[in-house]
Formats: structure tokens, sequence, C-alpha cells
């Protein structure tokens, strides 16, 4: 195992850690090493700054997302399974990320994210490409109602991804899990063509 890296995860850990418990205003260098077992040294050499390991956590988390987003459709589920697969998987991701979840949820509109918007922008541009290869068929068929990636995404995941945040701050307790086939009913009347 690469010493280097294992020293780079365990910051990375902490910090999510740290992030998750404190905030991100309120957390500070040193209570990420102390938490990592890691030197300043190894902080910045990182990371360079608490930005830094944010901006790295924040990429992260956003590419896990995509990734169990993209999952199902590798499958080529037909236009109603594929729309049920893709909110059961923003409800597993979020329940099974939890941190990770709640951190790219909060820190959205951080006001640091500019220093990394041209890469926030490329993985969600990957993402759209990913998505668009199971879409684009189905919208070809008339399966899926003609709209554009971002508005179909909105339209299935929005309504869970109020649930999932009312569950990240704790006013709503139950597991977010346990509504997936009212939501994904909900979200498959909102896209595909039923009728066809």
């Amino acid at each position: 195992m690469n010493p280097y890296g294992a020293a780079k995860d365990a910051i990375l850990a902490a910090g999510l850690r740290t992030f998750d418990k404190v905030g991100f205003d309120q957390a500070t260098v040193m209570s990420v090493c102390k938490l990592a077992g890691a030197s300043n040294g190894s902080f910045f050499h990182f990371f360079g700054s608490k930005r830094g390991l944010a901006a790295e956590l924040f990429l992260q988390a956003l590419r896990s997302y995509h990734s169990a987003m993209l999952a199902p459709l590798q499958q080529e589920p037909d236009a109603a399974t594929g729309v049920a697969d893709l909110v059961a998987a923003h409800l597993r991701w979020v329940v099974e990320s939890r941190r990770e979840a709640n951190f790219l949820f909060e820190q959205s509109r951080a006001e640091w994210l500019t220093e990394i918007r041209k890469d926030q922008q490329q993985v969600n541009s990957d993402f759209r490409v990913g998505v668009a290869r199971w879409f684009d068929p189905h919208v070809a068929s008339g399966a899926i109602r003609n709209m554009p990636i971002p508005i179909f995404t909105s339209q299935i995941i929005g309504p869970a991804q109020i649930l999932c945040r009312a569950w990240l701050s704790g006013r709503e307790r139950n597991d977010p899990r346990e509504h997936a086939s009212i939501l994904a009913e909900c979200a498959i009347r909102s896209v595909v063509n039923l009728e066809s």
C-alpha cells in the first residue's frame, strides 16, 4: 500500500467527517489533521488549503453520485424501468453515502466552488453524456418525452431530492428509500409516454 495514498485518504476521510460535524466555515486544518493523525505539512502538500480539500471532496462525491446514477442504465432498461432505476439509485446513494450527500448538496452553492467550476462542469458534462446514451434512443422511439436532459433529471430527481434533503437535515425521520415506488411512479408519469 502506498503510504502517501493512505495519508491522503485519511485526510480526505477526516475532512469529510469534520465538515459534516461542524460545517465548512467552522472546520480548521488543525482539527482535520488531528482527526486524520496527519501533519500540517502533509495536509498542505496534498491540498494546499482547506478550500483545496473541500474541492477534492466535492468532486469526489459528485463523481461517486454520478457513477451510482449511471450504473443501472448500463443494463439498457426500457423507459419506465430506467426512470424507476434512476430514482432508486438516487435514494440509495444518498442513504448509503450520507456524509458525501450532505456535503455535496450543502456545498453546491458555496462561494469557493467558483475555483473548481470548470472541473465541476466537466464532471457534469460527462454525466449528461452517460445519461444521453440511454435517454436519446428512448426519446427517438417516443417512449420518453423530448426534453433537455437537465429538465429530464430535474423532473425525476427533484421530488426525491426534496425528500432526501429533509432526511439529511433530520426533518424527515423515515428512510427515503421507503418511498421509492411512489416517487418512481410520479417520475414515470412526468416523463414517460405511457401510451406508446
